[in-house]
């Protein structure tokens, strides 16, 4: 058995999922999934089996069962199908009878082990009223009814399944405390509907294991557990991994926890938007309650259904929010257009940036002035603002709810801007549009005083100590706003790209940041093509060396070093890529833009054919529609869709079909060419070094590439006077959109 020390680090890093123990109720058996021989065995095996587990450790399945009623082919038959069908679904669980007694067998395969758990199986069923109340459930759903009422006969629902006295629907915030916001209980016990439980109540590893395994039965707090014990050849440093274990033991903490509370058993059922955790269903017994493995299925199938809705309502929101976002941020850059004055535009047309989001304040700071618009803080505290945001690595959006956790002066102006998004135009010229949300004061009742989880033992040791009291306990939040919503960043973001585009047409060259920007273009172009041009002849010449080598003394040479040698010629390859690329990027600063007609569904064809011969050994589409003809110039623009639809198939590839589709339309003043997938996507707030050179997102750093691709993109686009915008959502899929204007390119 493994032992932890509780203290102030380890709650949040104690291996829950390793623990070496299981809860007395059931019974595990670890097995050689080739073999069928026993590694591990639970030590209260001997109440099932009729013999030491000493004895049975390293033997086959028949002598496992040799003292039961229970054929050892009747259970190889069994796995044997599961293993077939490369599942345990269908199986599971599995009733099986040994001495008299009903017991179901749950079983799956991790870690390089075949876990068999035996459960008591309930003697009376209640499939038929389980049926009725997931139809009731079902039923409920479709008929789209108000969330709260979903969330409260949910918590009826399942309560009905498991008999538990109190079910709780505990919703987690953004920094992952969580509130009871449906409950159904015992008359007789007090309410916890509304109370705040702080984070660390569920630690970080905690909440991922509820996300890998759905349903939670604590059926006795007060019992003793069951070491696992394995074979003697097993290696003393891999204990068992029990992540998807239905009678994996509990932490230590976790049990005084439920003990201060009273709670007798335990049970909870996540609820997940988009397969992150939304919620839970805490369930609580103030005695032992054993919950059968079918009764347990029912009630995570209600809470699926739950799943389902909250992901349904949630998704509908933001579409609605989105589309409205999207409507008046067209008619701001129709405004752009039309006027070509920023400040009017932006502040005195009958849609202003305000109406962008849902934010209560907006402010344009632009050519030393300030323009307000709705409730701002005012205009020293708005001077102050941009001074802060000159200091950090704001480089082109920043959004907070807590702004004064950021910049503490903002204290002061909390109940206008405790929230702020703020898009930076030039940072140079300290050129920013903000938009503020007012603080939303909440009186935060939480179940016992949350600060206090710390005690110090008589040794002078200080350790985790789970609260002892949850009398209701008040605090007042301040400086907080409504959140920002994905919809109202991407919004902001492409207002940015209007904005900075209406500025680009006008006076450049008196803007001093565009003259910054111009000579830093003009310096980046001479370096790197001068670099890279000396690069290519000595790389060429290790290149050309190794291969040499190879060819000369490679029959000689042992595997290894033959490997070593590839790996050079390798590596000269891709560097080779690499400075190709910057050739490319550098010299299109200098080039002249050779502007023809482009029959754009041809080159698009072209473009997929050589993308899908690299990519023939996976399943790809990629679907050309709607696309209209384009007047610009042939190479950069086949550089520009090669890499976006290169970029497509490349983060697709984890998906089991890569879907990539290309659409276009023509407006009265340009031509508007979008590519989406379904790939890995991105977290819209760590894009702002999207287009940098040699920048990559975090989630892209698995996949081979240079990080000059979507640079090269920027600079077309930029060069035939055009826009680039995106919209994503990490493992939602990318959306870019690229737009050519019509009056420039016609004019070239």
């Amino acid at each position: 058995m493994t032992t932890f020390n509780v203290d102030l680090t380890n709650c949040e890093q104690e291996p829950i999922h390793i623990l070496g123990q299981i809860q007395s109720h059931g019974y595990l058996i670890g097995l050689l999934p080739d073999t069928y021989i026993v590694a591990h065995a639970s030590a209260n095996l001997p109440e099932l089996i009729g013999q030491p587990v000493a004895d049975v450790l390293g033997q086959p399945l028949d002598k496992l069962l040799a003292k039961t009623d229970l054929p050892a082919s009747t259970l190889v038959e069994l796995l044997n199908v599961g293993r077939r069908n490369e599942s345990w679904d269908n199986i599971n669980p599995q009733v099986i009878r040994i001495h008299e007694r009903t017991w179901n067998l749950i079983v799956h395969e991790h870690g390089g082990l075949l876990l068999l758990e035996w459960e008591p199986a309930s003697a009376t069923s209640q499939t038929p009223l389980n049926q009725r109340l997931i139809a009731e459930a079902l039923t409920e759903v479709q008929a789209s009814r108000q969330l709260i009422d979903l969330l409260q006969n949910t918590a009826r629902r399942v309560k009905a399944i498991i008999g538990f006295d109190r079910v709780m629907v505990y919703r987690f915030a953004a920094d992952w405390h969580g509130q009871v916001v449906a409950e159904e209980k015992a008359d007789h016990l007090e309410p916890f509907l509304g109370l705040h439980y702080p984070a660390s109540d569920i630690p970080r590893q905690a909440r991922e294991l509820y996300k890998a395994n759905l349903v939670r039965l604590i059926a006795d707090v007060g019992s003793n557990t069951a070491a696992i014990m394995s074979h003697a050849d097993w290696p003393a440093d891999e204990p068992v991994d029990l992540t998807h274990s239905t009678l994996r033991a509990v932490s230590p903490v976790h049990i005084e926890y439920l003990k201060n509370m009273g709670v007798g058993a335990s049970m909870s059922i996540s609820l997940l938007y988009r397969g992150e955790l939304w919620g839970l269903m805490s369930c609580h017994h103030y005695s032992p309650r054993f919950v059968d493995y079918s009764a347990r299925q029912a009630a995570r199938f209600v809470s699926q259904l739950l799943s389902a809705a909250l992901e349904f309502r949630k998704d509908e929101e933001d579409q609605t929010q989105l589309l409205g976002s999207l409507e008046n941020g067209k008619k701001l850059h129709e405004q752009l257009l039309a006027d070509e004055n920023i400040v009017r535009a932006l502040t005195r047309h009958p849609v202003t940036a305000l109406e962008l989001t849902k934010a209560t304040g907006a402010v344009l700071v632009f050519n030393n002035q300030q323009y307000r618009m709705g409730q701002t803080p005012d205009e020293t505290a708005i001077q102050g603002l941009t001074d802060w945001l000159k200091t950090t690595n704001t480089d082109t959006f920043l959004e907070t709810s807590q702004l004064a956790s950021l910049y503490p002066d903002a204290e002061a102006f909390s109940a206008v801007g405790a929230g702020m998004l703020a898009v930076v135009l030039s940072k140079e010229m300290n050129e920013y549009l903000f938009w503020f949300k007012p603080e939303q004061i909440q009186q935060v009742t939480w179940a016992g005083n949350p600060d206090k989880p710390v005690t110090v033992t008589d040794d002078g040791q200080a350790r985790i100590s789970p609260r002892k009291s949850f009398a209701a306990w008040t605090e007042l939040v301040h400086h907080t706003s409504e959140p920002w919503t994905e919809a109202e960043v991407a919004a902001a973001i492409k207002l940015r790209e209007d904005i900075l585009q209406i500025v680009t047409r006008q006076a450049n060259e008196i803007r001093l940041l565009n003259q910054r920007l111009q000579a830093a273009y003009e310096e980046l172009d001479a370096f790197s093509y001068t670099v890279s041009h000396d690069l290519r002849t000595p790389l060429s010449s290790i290149r050309c060396y190794a291969e040499i080598l190879l060819e000369e003394y490679g029959q000689g040479m042992s595997p290894d070093e033959r490997a070593l040698f590839q790996k050079i010629v390798d590596s000269t390859d891709r560097m080779r890529a690499l400075i190709r690329h910057i050739l490319y990027y550098s010299r299109m600063g200098r080039t002249e833009i050779n502007t023809q007609p482009i029959d754009m569904l041809q080159l698009l064809e072209e473009i997929r054919e050589e993308i899908m011969l690299g990519e023939k050994d996976r399943a790809l589409t990629i679907d050309l529609a709607e696309i209209p003809a384009l007047t610009a110039d042939p190479i950069m623009t086949r550089q520009l869709f090669t890499n976006l639809l290169s970029n497509a198939a490349k983060y697709t590839r984890l998906a089991p079909v890569g879907n990539i589709r290309v659409t276009g339309q023509q407006t009265e003043e340009d031509v508007i060419y979008t590519v989406s997938d379904n790939g890995i996507g991105f977290d819209m707030k760590e894009a702002g070094k999207l287009f940098d050179l040699f920048k990559r997102l975090e989630n892209a750093r698995s996949f081979k590439g240079s990080g000059v691709g979507l640079a090269i993109v920027k600079r077309v686009v930029a060069r035939h006077g055009g826009k680039i915008w995106y919209h994503s959502e990490p493992n939602r899929g990318a959306t870019f959109h690229v737009s050519f204007p019509l009056s420039q390119l016609n004019n070239d």
